[in-house]
């Protein structure tokens, strides 16, 4: 029989994805969040037995191809920093909404170095101050995805 609740988080999934490569105004588009990342961030914190390193590489590879950057520089990414939040989830989930924007926003900062690195080391790609906008829109945005996120675990039993 089809339930929603076994499909809501690959449901989230797919609509970070969406909102990661939905145009935007030229101005707007440097400030972009990593949607795909602060969704993965929460579900890795509040289910780290369901979304794990396994997911967040899948989730980057479809990054890449729809991104159209080199394949695996935003799986490599996510992976790293989403085994960090695995292996501190623990600790992570006693701090408050407001100290958890602080690390998902050192998280992102880490998330964008590595995506630099790679691009640099892959490409001529020079940093430019814009690839750090969506860090601080990432730590804005954390306390509504993590609001927004709780609300649908906990509506549709999520586990």
């Amino acid at each position: 029989m089809f339930q929603i609740r076994h499909y809501i988080i690959g449901i989230s999934l797919v609509l970070a994805l969406m909102f990661q490569i939905m145009p935007m105004p030229p101005v707007v588009d440097p400030f972009r969040p990593d949607w795909v990342y602060l969704v993965i961030a929460y579900w890795t914190l509040a289910l780290p037995n369901r979304v794990n390193v396994g997911v967040a590489f899948i989730n980057g590879l479809l990054l890449d191809v729809l991104l159209g950057t080199t394949l695996g520089v935003h799986s490599l990414a996510l992976c790293a920093v989403t085994y960090i939040l695995a292996a501190n989830y623990l600790r992570l989930r006693n701090y408050s909404v407001w100290q958890q924007a602080i690390i998902i926003g050192l998280l992102s900062a880490l998330y964008h170095l590595i995506v630099f690195w790679l691009l640099r080391l892959l490409t001529d790609l020079n940093f430019n101050f814009e690839f750090l906008w969506p860090v601080i829109t990432g730590m804005v945005f954390w306390p509504w995805i993590f609001l927004l996120l709780r609300k649908m675990r906990r509506q549709f039993r999520v586990s």
